[in-house]
């Protein structure tokens, strides 16, 4: 829509997570050098948390990009408390059979796989996506799982991933072993007030345009507004230059940002003040 007025290749904004756009802000860049160093380690349990909307997945995403072809990787993403059995979430991630299989069986061909994949030099990563979700039983169920190794070797590598709330559930008493395990963790917080100038010009460049288009003052209301948190900003900045384009304007300053947020707060399904 406004693509072309703007001299974009395509929207800088959009809310879907893409590595392309990855902004290695002081933070991502410290939580992604602790995935990288996990991987590389074989650590058992690596766990990343964060505000929703700080990029967890756009980091995990970059990650997978850039593993290599000795890594296999499962994703879970569809968890919540009612998993009864999440060692057939597991094994729907590798892609193997777990329907009308027991328990038992279902872990000693789990571990049969882990260790043909070990013997041909290949590494197993399990991602959990949103693992606040996950009950007490199915974490537990993932600690059982990383009891297996070869001598010094963990033969599955676990990250978690998950909002401010799974600190809080890996800290509970019935989880002190898992937590034992946990060999990396980092918390994402929201983009300082500071980064989000830079968050906006990386996301214009990778689209196509190397000129300032927000003003420095726009720049700063949007920091204020979407207290840093990239999400926020996506939504804010798309629909500033909707705004921008609609009225033939060829720079975003603050007065557009105050009207965005104004007509969203009344008019708007969710207030951005």
């Amino acid at each position: 829509m406004y693509e072309a007025f703007y001299g974009l290749r395509e929207k800088p904004f959009s809310i879907q997570p893409d590595p392309e756009f990855l902004f290695m802000g002081k933070r991502h860049s410290m939580a992604y050098a602790m995935l990288e160093y996990s991987v590389v380690n074989r650590a058992g349990f690596t766990v990343i948390s964060g505000d929703i909307g700080c990029g967890k997945t756009t980091l995990i995403r970059n990650l997978l990009n850039h593993l290599d072809g000795r890594a296999l990787v499962g994703l879970i993403n569809n968890t919540h408390q009612d998993v009864n059995n999440l060692l057939e979430w597991v094994m729907l991630a590798f892609d193997l059979p777990y329907e009308g299989v027991s328990t038992v069986a279902l872990y000693d061909a789990f571990q049969r796989f882990l260790v043909r994949q070990y013997g041909s030099g290949k590494r197993v990563l399990l991602i959990v996506d949103e693992a606040q979700n996950l009950s007490v039983s199915a974490l537990e169920s993932l600690r059982m799982l990383s009891n297996i190794n070869a001598d010094k070797d963990q033969l599955l590598q676990i990250i978690l991933v998950g909002q401010p709330q799974l600190k809080e559930v890996l800290r509970r008493p019935e989880l002190r072993q898992l937590a034992q395990r946990v060999s990396s963790h980092f918390f994402i917080p929201p983009l300082e007030a500071g980064e989000v100038a830079g968050y906006i010009q990386h996301r214009l460049k990778i689209s196509g345009r190397m000129e300032p288009l927000f003003t420095s003052a726009a720049n700063l209301r949007v920091a204020h507004f979407s207290r840093g948190v990239p999400r926020s900003i996506n939504m804010l900045c798309d629909t500033a230059l909707v705004y921008g384009f609609s009225e033939g304007l060829a720079r975003i300053d603050v007065g557009l940002i105050e009207d965005v947020v104004k007509d969203q707060s009344e008019f708007g399904v969710f207030s951005m003040d």
